[in-house]
Formats: structure tokens, sequence, C-alpha cells
């Protein structure tokens, strides 16, 4: 069983300005609903603004929820913030919150959008507006549901938002796998950072995932595990540097999932990257990550 995390609010017009679409969020549902897999979807609630301002700065949570946010942050951003957007981004980040509340639960549950991982704490950044993986962590060990996470970011972009917002945690530990000559051309200090030269392939990138992952969770010893499931190392990535294949991801996504539950823990997945001109061949890529990841979980 697949348990999904999803709301309508994931999908939104086009945007006036900007290259990013929508509508990938649309097709990984129709794809998973179409897949013939069992799986239970459950609507998220919006993300309360005190959670938001947890973790980023009041002000900049002020501009996003009245659609102010000045437009050299919405070029950083790469779309405009309008209240559809605001919209879209409360239900994302209350996403990610409930998919753990169901790992929780289930061992493995996932969020249909989010992984936006490169928003900071006054700004958003590469099609990302709020940090749902920093703000959902932030609420579980705040709640009392978590003591120690371990958030493992595998899309092909580094996760310097996520490094950047954690970076003085003790009680969040952030590993982050990336093609080197990828965006962001600053990276931040993640906790472990592994650089991927271009190219890579399926096994150079599971040779590292095998030498580093497991090193990560022994020496941190969390209590629970975000995974950032992004697909864009795949080879026909429009944004990736990185030659995984459909059998790399998911040997990739298994492996991540596999090494969770083999330690007792509940490891919740967002969505990440994955772009291309075929938006439904990259939807596909998603729901057959989530559902990999799903059978790994029954197998715990």
């Amino acid at each position: 069983m697949l348990h999904v995390v999803h709301h309508a609010d994931y999908m939104a017009p086009r945007p006036a300005r900007g290259t990013f679409k929508f509508d990938k969020y649309h097709l990984v549902m129709e794809e998973l609903r179409g897949s013939g897999a069992a799986i239970t979807e459950h609507a998220p609630s919006p993300c309360p603004r005190e959670w938001l301002e947890a973790v980023h700065d009041p002000a900049y949570v002020e501009e996003v929820f009245t659609a102010t946010v000045p437009r050299d942050k919405e070029r950083r951003i790469g779309f405009p913030v309008t209240e559809r957007i605001r919209d879209r981004v409360r239900h994302t980040n209350g996403g990610t919150w409930l998919a753990a509340k169901l790992a929780l639960d289930h061992g493995y549950a996932a969020n249909s959008a989010a992984g936006s991982h490169h928003a900071l704490a006054d700004t958003g950044a590469g099609y990302c507006v709020f940090n749902d993986l920093a703000v959902a962590s932030n609420r579980l060990i705040a709640e009392g549901d978590a003591r120690r996470i371990l958030i493992v970011d595998l899309d092909v972009h580094q996760g310097d938002g996520t490094a950047s917002l954690t970076a003085l945690r003790e009680d969040i530990y952030t590993l982050s796998f990336h093609a080197e000559k990828n965006f962001p051309v600053r990276k931040a200090r993640s906790n472990h950072d592994v650089a991927l030269p271009d190219g890579l392939d399926d096994a150079g990138y599971m040779a590292a995932l095998e030498q580093h992952l497991p090193a990560a969770l022994d020496r941190f010893a969390p209590d629970f595990v975000f995974y950032q499931a992004g697909v864009d190392p795949h080879k026909d990535d429009k944004l990736g540097r990185l030659a995984l294949t459909d059998e790399g991801l998911a040997q990739r996504d298994r492996f991540v999932v596999r090494n969770a539950r083999n330690r007792g823990l509940p490891i919740a997945s967002a969505l990440g990257g994955g772009y291309g001109d075929d938006q439904r061949a990259v939807g596909a890529r998603h729901a057959r990550s989530m559902l990999a990841m799903a059978d790994e979980n029954a197998k715990a």
C-alpha cells in the first residue's frame, strides 16, 4: 500500500513569467491511479503560518502571504508568487508534514510534491518558495515526534537551502548527493556532501550511495528520515548532468528505503526535481519512484 499525500492546490496555472511548469503534479497522480497499485490518498491542510515563521524570516512569510514578494526575489524563485502560489506552497508544506505523520504509522509515505530544498530563510530560489523539509523537520522535533532527523537529498542539485537553514542544529543532519557542476554554482555546506562527476552511471552512483548512506545512518543515529527523491539524476532529464536509467533510479530508491526500514526508521519522501519537455514521462518517473519505495517498505 502506498500512502500518498496530494491536494488539488498542488497544481497552479502556468506562470506569466518564468519557465516552470506545474503540469507534472497532476500527471504523477494520473500515473499512480492508473498503475493498478494499491494507493491511499490523503489531503493535507495548509501549513500554519507560525510553522513557516519558525524556520523562515517572518517578513518574507508576510511577503508570500500577501503576494507582495519583490521582483528580485521572484526572479530568484523563477516565477511570480501569486495568491494561487501562496495557497499551493502552504499545502505542499503541510503535505510533507502529513507524509511524515503517516510514515510514523505505516513505515513509509510520500508527498506528491515539494522537496523545495533551495528556499532560504528570507527568500525562495530555484523554483522553491518555502523549504518544506526544514519546516516539517522542525515541527516534528517541536512536537516530540522525532528527536534526530536525517535528510537524505538525492536530487541532482545540492540542497543548499536545507543545509543553510539547519546548519546550526545538532538534531538535523543533511546528506546531499548532487552533480558537482550543476546548480547552485555556490554550494552551501551540508553535514555531508557527495559531489558527483558529470555523466555518472547507475553503477557509479550506487557505489557512492553504498559507501556513504549506511555510514551516515549509523554515525548520526536518527529516529526519522526525510528523503528528497528527485528524479533529475535521470539520463534524459533536461536539467540534470548525471546518467541514471529507470532501473538505476529504482535501485537508488529501494536502497534508501531498505536502509531506513532495516533500522526500524520511518521514512517520508518528497517529490523533488524532474524536468523535461515530455511532462508525462517525468511524471511517470516520479510515480515509479514512489511505487518502488512503497514496495520496498512492504518487505520490511
